[in-house]
């Protein structure tokens, strides 16, 4: 089928082609041959091979080294209000088959994986907190975002207010520029306070979508905080890394003896304090501390008094040129993690960077567990929870590798 609909037409590469074909969704500007039509960036354009032959329809952006970010590969759709619509039906009513009850608190757009790229839209409550990182999407909010409010209104799920997070550098090389606040819509509030009170595994966190890290609070991780907790009751627990307290109150929850929750940012930690004393967790402290001085801290003491550590750091790479510096980073960490614990004691590591890859991660791993001496014993690998879905032909949506072990 060739691509006579009216809308510009790329040309790209038998490289490109195969890109396409495979399941991926981008085009690269090295990929493209050709265009014709007039085109502004941030249009729907149809990508077609050097035959003509129709590969799929996408936004258009030659600020971007991602040329075209396609969204459909069916010649007969029509980008017009519907098929958003139709689209965003789709998403939620997968959130509410995979989520069930924790549909509150999820999140509702995944980007690529979704049909929306660049777009991540985060429920918590009655709040959506959105984040567009691709021109096409933007231009297109004004129809998107009441939509979705439309929606979920339909679903039982009456949406207050929808807050931009647009504050990341990624936009600027969209030819966007950085910005936050509320989307202003009938029927939507502009002048909320910025926290929101969620629940997430039976535990309430106080979430501040204004000016938390990224959203303002990792969805992401909700089922293997719970899987991380059935492992802490009558435990010794440190939690390195702990942003706003998640992992460390699902295990005060589960009966950790005691918890030691440690993050450098002072923001953070006051936000892990809170939390623990709105949730009555006496067996709780939280300390502003570089983690990775003090691991070195504990070790030279001779020993510490954990018997569960837990790792869960920022991403140390998002780029594949510093993968190498990144694996030293995760090596360290987990190394001296693993020198600290007792034989029998248990560790939770992982990594959100989609550079990490999981072949990687395996490999620092057991490289870290062999200089340390001792053997691990996998009790479960996981990764992101469903809301954030995997597509198997775009490796990109896959990020987030989980471990627990026993050392023995």
């Amino acid at each position: 089928m060739k691509a006579e609909r009216g809308y510009p037409v790329v040309t790209v590469t038998p490289k490109g082609e195969r890109f396409l074909k495979s399941g991926h969704v981008w085009v690269f500007d090295e990929e493209v041959t050709e265009i014709k039509g007039a085109y502004e960036n941030g249009d729907i354009v149809d990508v077609v091979n050097a035959k003509g032959r129709y590969l799929g329809s996408g936004f258009f952006n030659g600020n971007s080294r991602i040329r075209v970010r396609v969204f459909s590969q069916n010649a007969n759709d029509a980008f017009d209000a519907a098929f958003f619509a139709r689209r965003l039906r789709y998403s939620f009513d997968y959130r509410k088959a995979v989520m069930g009850s924790d549909f509150c608190c999820c999140r509702l757009i995944f980007g690529e994986a979704d049909g929306f790229p660049g777009l991540t839209v985060d429920r918590f409550g009655d709040i959506l907190v959105t984040q567009t990182l691709s021109l096409g999407i933007e231009r297109r909010k004004d129809v998107i975002f009441p939509l979705m409010a439309q929606i979920l209104a339909e679903m039982g799920a009456p949406v207050k207010a929808i807050f931009e997070r647009n504050d990341v550098a990624i936009r600027e090389k969209e030819g966007m520029a950085q910005n936050t606040g509320f989307f202003e819509a009938p029927g939507l509030a502009a002048d909320l306070p910025g926290t929101v009170i969620l629940t997430e595994n039976g535990i309430d966190y106080e979430v501040d979508y204004m000016h938390g890290q990224k959203t303002g609070f990792f969805l992401d991780q909700k089922y293997n905080r719970l899987a991380t907790g059935r492992l802490a009751e009558g435990r010794t627990v440190l939690d390195c890394f702990t942003h706003t307290g998640a992992f460390a109150l699902n295990c005060a929850k589960a009966g950790a003896k005691r918890v030691t929750a440690v993050d450098i940012s002072e923001d953070a930690a006051a936000a892990a304090r809170a939390n623990a004393a709105r949730n009555g967790f006496s067996n709780v402290e939280v300390l502003c501390a570089n983690v990775f001085d003090l691991l070195t801290e504990l070790y030279a003491k001779g020993g510490s008094p954990y018997d569960y550590i837990i790792l869960d750091p920022p991403a140390f790479t998002k780029s594949s040129s510093t993968v190498r510096s990144a694996i030293r980073g995760y090596k360290e960490i987990n190394l001296k993690a693993m020198k600290l614990l007792p034989r029998g004691g248990y560790l939770a590591t992982c990594s959100c960077s989609h550079f990490m890859t999981d072949a990687l991660f395996r490999e620092m791993l057991r490289d870290a567990a062999a200089d340390a001496g001792v053997s691990l014993r996998q009790i479960e690998a996981r990764q992101q929870s469903p809301d954030h879905p995997i597509l198997w032909n775009v490796p990109e949506t896959d990020y987030l590798k989980f471990y627990l072990f026993q050392v023995v």
